[in-house]
């Protein structure tokens, strides 16, 4: 596919986690980057400010492996997925997209790489009387709570009662997060078996 690119031979691309969907960052990329991407299979992008190529965690040690690449409708502009390591934004935080000027995020998917940050974060550097390092402390604890909060979801959707589904929902969804840190396990392999649930 030819992609289009502006009158300086830049095309903006769009940096996305690969597991939570979180935007990570804006960057531009020339042929030259897109080329380097694709072979080496990590980010490379076009610096507007030091007009030179550019790759991406070679010197802060937080590299983004490529994982898929999209274009959008007019090809004149990218999506790329990545598995990050350690931040994205030269501010040391996982996104550059931080500061909220309008409206709020409570309300928002943002709060799944949030909360997914947090829980790993407790289980490389516990915190004594936190509730996610007691089940994360306590496999089996923490594999009944799933099957607890997975029963409550159902009966709170069997009663129609919709503020308790939203609750029920965030005690499984939580508790399931806590599940799948707490067991090291890779959903990526998920992700492709939901693909097959498309019918």
């Amino acid at each position: 596919m030819m992609l289009v690119f502006d009158d300086k031979g830049l095309i903006p691309v769009i940096v996305q986690d690969h597991i939570t969907a979180e935007v990570l960052m804006l960057a531009y990329a020339n042929q030259e980057a897109i080329d380097r991407m694709t072979e080496t299979g990590e980010t490379w992008f076009w610096s507007r400010s030091r007009q030179q190529l550019w790759h991406k965690g070679k010197t802060s040690g937080h590299y983004q492996q490529v994982v898929s690449m999209q274009t959008d409708c007019d090809s004149d502009a990218l999506l790329v997925r990545v598995k990050q390591t350690g931040f994205a934004c030269h501010l040391d935080r996982r996104s550059c997209f931080h500061d909220v000027i309008y409206g709020d995020l409570e309300r928002t998917s943002a709060i799944v790489p949030v909360l997914l940050e947090v829980i790993r974060d407790r289980k490389d550097s516990p915190i004594e009387g936190s509730y996610t390092n007691l089940l994360l402390s306590d496999r089996v604890k923490r594999l009944k709570k799933v099957i607890e909060e997975s029963g409550e979801v159902s009966l709170a959707i069997m009663d129609g009662r919709e503020d308790e589904v939203a609750w029920e929902l965030a005690d499984l969804i939580y508790h399931l997060m806590v599940a799948i840190v707490g067991d090291d396990i890779d959903v990526t392999e998920t992700y492709r078996k939901l693909w097959g649930r498309r019918q």
